[in-house]
């Protein structure tokens, strides 16, 4: 058996991770190189030694399959890869999540976290202003592992406001519990409404307007229906840069709907948030600051390491009264040290990664301006991409405009253009749509997205995202729409 591994053996070996990366390439953001190398899932079992074993592998086998795991991944730091609502990430922020891994604490406690408490802290109070919430203590927040556990726990402060006794004696008895999100709306709210116990068919879809924003009216009206039928509307969830058009709800509006019928308004900006560092676009989520709470992912478009996600609450102490149970093992009351400090009995985890590092360093790195310069560079490419397609012979905009970092469209070929425009022929496009994607993939140039929206019955379009890493150009931009009319030119 192999000796406990040294500190020098662990340091060689990430020096040697290290030098893998950089004869790889790992980090190329020119553009050059595939964005993947597409193998086939039975195929690449058969490539990879994925099963692990009894006897330990050698150093030039991990080697090797580090090697392999780099060649067949996609790569995310290329200018052409558009798929997803993140892409690369700022090294800074790569820098922050190497050092939370080496250090490998969790953020419950001062007594194991002092360092990263205090950064998490100043995230969440540079976070709170940026979305106009008061400062701690009158504001709070927390890291949560993905946006979906930020809206789920709108959903738990939402329902410990409107009725606090459910902490202890749980839904028995009580009305049932309705919440209201619009139909573009992140599938989150009903996976939360099922954890919580709501149950799936009290999630009310509110319509949307012809540009994917929810209708005020219609949320009005759907509040009273659930009233007449002597159920508890508790819970409003708005989005900001919603997951397909990135459309803004009207913030203003809903809000006001929510103070008057005793709402808990709920804002996610896991999308749209990063835009409240930029003067120049933040007007988008005008209204924000009325809400209640928020959830705001910087790994999607500003490009902090997965997973980055945060809440944000109005309101004194409320997390912590909500949440704590007050295990005696981990937050001793008479510590030798202010045990405000601790922080983890407001969380839902008990062990809790200290993800605000990586978004510290890039903040710190960076500065606001900085940031807002890369949201700003990043909101350039995309108006000039729209503004490039939106009357190109062959591409056709879903919808007539932009708010966020997403354009979808769809891409006529030369061979349909000329054809009657009758369902079978739309149906013939949404399978071309596929077919371009997967001819992107196979010759691993590109990758953009694809999606249908069966709330109002489009089929497959392609779903353009740009984020701020790596800096998007009008270059790259120009390459995604040469590339589909050069991968399309035949069908």
């Amino acid at each position: 058996m192999d000796a406990p591994t040294s500190a020098r053996a662990t340091t060689e070996l990430l020096k040697r991770l290290l030098e893998i990366l950089d004869e790889e390439d790992a980090f190329d953001r020119t553009g050059g190189k595939p964005v993947l190398e597409f193998v086939y899932p039975e195929e690449l079992q058969k490539l990879l030694p994925i099963e692990l074993t009894d006897e330990p592998a050698s150093k030039e086998e991990i080697e090797t399959v580090i090697r392999q795991t780099i060649r067949y991944s996609v790569k995310t730091f290329s200018p052409h890869f558009h798929n997803q609502l993140f892409a690369g990430i700022d090294e800074y922020g790569l820098a922050g999540s190497w050092l939370t891994d080496v250090l490998n604490t969790s953020q419950y406690t001062y007594e194991v976290a002092p360092v990263f408490t205090m950064m998490e802290q100043q995230v969440i109070e540079q976070s709170l202003k940026l979305v106009g919430y008061p400062p701690s203590p009158e504001g709070d927040g927390i890291l949560c592992p993905g946006g979906s556990v930020s809206n789920m726990y709108g959903m738990v402060m939402a329902r410990y406001k409107m009725i606090p006794e459910v902490k202890t004696k749980g839904l028995a008895g009580l009305p049932q519990l309705v919440c209201f999100t619009s139909e573009a709306g992140h599938y989150s709210i009903t996976k939360g409404a099922h954890w919580l116990g709501l149950g799936t068919d009290n999630v009310c879809k509110v319509k949307c307007d012809e540009f994917g924003r929810m209708r005020p009216d219609e949320l009005k009206a759907g509040i009273a229906k659930v009233r007449r039928r002597g159920h508890l509307p508790f819970f409003v969830n708005a989005t900001c840069g919603t997951t397909v058009l990135c459309s803004f709800d009207p913030l203003p509006e809903i809000a006001a709907i929510c103070r008057e019928e005793n709402l808990w308004l709920h804002v996610d900006a896991c999308l749209g948030g990063t835009l409240l560092l930029s003067e120049k676009y933040r007007d988008r989520l005008k209204g924000i600051e009325l809400s209640n709470s928020v959830a705001w992912n910087p790994h999607k478009m500003l490009g902090a390491p997965l997973q980055c996600s945060l809440f944000l609450i109005k309101g004194k102490n409320t997390l912590h009264e909500a949440n704590c149970v007050g295990a005696r093992y981990l937050f001793q009351q008479d510590k030798h040290y202010d045990v405000s400090w601790d922080t983890g009995d407001k969380s839902l985890q008990c062990g809790r990664k200290v993800d605000g590092t990586k978004l510290w360093l890039m903040w710190k790195a960076r500065g606001t301006n900085g940031l807002r310069e890369s949201v700003e560079i990043a909101m350039s490419a995309i108006e000039y991409f729209f503004e490039r397609i939106k009357d190109r012979e062959g591409f056709r905009l879903v919808l007539p405009r932009y708010e966020g970092c997403n354009v979808c469209f769809w891409y006529i070929p030369p061979s349909m253009r000329t054809q009657q425009e009758t369902q079978e022929w739309r149906d013939k496009l949404y399978e071309v749509t596929a077919k371009i994607k997967g001819r992107m993939m196979l010759e691993g140039t590109l990758m953009v997205g694809y999606t249908p929206l069966s709330y109002c019955n489009l089929g497959n379009f392609f779903r353009m995202v740009v984020t701020c890493q790596p800096p998007p150009s009008n270059a790259s931009m120009d390459y995604v729409i040469d590339k589909i009319e050069e991968l399309a030119a035949d069908l």
